[in-house]
């Protein structure tokens, strides 16, 4: 037996009270029945299951395109046994992304490009973009990194012109090389805070500022130099 607090028992006999009231396979029997009317999976990265050479018979483009083929059925509408029971597919909505830098829609076979009737190109992320990314979701990276610091002590500010200069550094690299998207802020704020996060138990001053300045100062010889800036940003 277990002894608890009044205030606790009740919330627990509350809980238990509520369960009973509840039918299980009705709610099992809904939640299957909207998943099969109103249900939406999205593929991502769908360009990585395109075989490197068109026609490829052998190696990896085999794999590729045998993942292309075992999504065919449940793309087309097909059962599909759960532990809660049989999902029918028949209208449940695919997307498919992919950033299809090196291939093109059109490398998919032809019977997975048939499922995908409606296509849809996006306008890569710019610097406005990058801005909002740092700054308007609750678990922004900007965010992430002074908390991460405030666990060793350090209060990290981050200046608006800091900020500005992350989106146009981000928007300028994935211009010049290979564009990641909003992946390219990870990679350029952890490069000129890595010296904070490495000595951040250590550093005789826990109150920092980013500015501008400091991070040009982290990372111009990167920027300039093109071929670094690729392995490294």
């Amino acid at each position: 037996s277990k002894k608890l607090k009044v205030p606790d028992a009740f919330k627990v006999l509350c809980q238990e009270e509520a369960e009973k009231l509840l039918d299980q396979d009705s709610i099992i029997q809904e939640t299957l029945k909207r998943v099969e009317q109103n249900g939406i999976i999205f593929i991502d990265e769908v360009d990585k299951i395109i075989g490197r050479q068109s026609g490829g018979t052998s190696g990896p483009d085999v794999s590729r395109e045998g993942v292309q083929r075992d999504l065919l059925p449940i793309v087309e509408g097909s059962s599909v046994n759960t532990k809660h029971g049989i999902v029918k597919t028949d209208h449940i909505l695919f997307i498919a992304a992919g950033a299809f830098h090196s291939a093109k829609p059109s490398d998919l076979i032809p019977e997975f490009q048939g499922r995908f009737p409606i296509r849809v190109e996006l306008d890569s992320l710019t610097k406005s973009d990058f801005v909002r990314i740092l700054t308007e979701p609750d678990n922004a990276l900007v965010k992430q990194y002074i908390a991460l610091l405030k666990t060793e002590q350090v209060d990290l500010t981050f200046l608006d012109d800091a900020i500005d200069e992350i989106a146009e550094m981000s928007a300028l690299v994935n211009q010049r090389m290979e564009n990641i998207g909003a992946r390219r802020l990870h990679t350029i704020m952890e490069k000129f805070l890595e010296d904070i996060s490495f000595d951040a138990s250590d550093l005789e001053e826990k109150n920092i500022t980013i500015d501008a300045n400091y991070i040009r100062e982290k990372l111009k010889d990167i920027i300039q130099d093109e071929d670094l800036s690729r392995y490294i940003l």
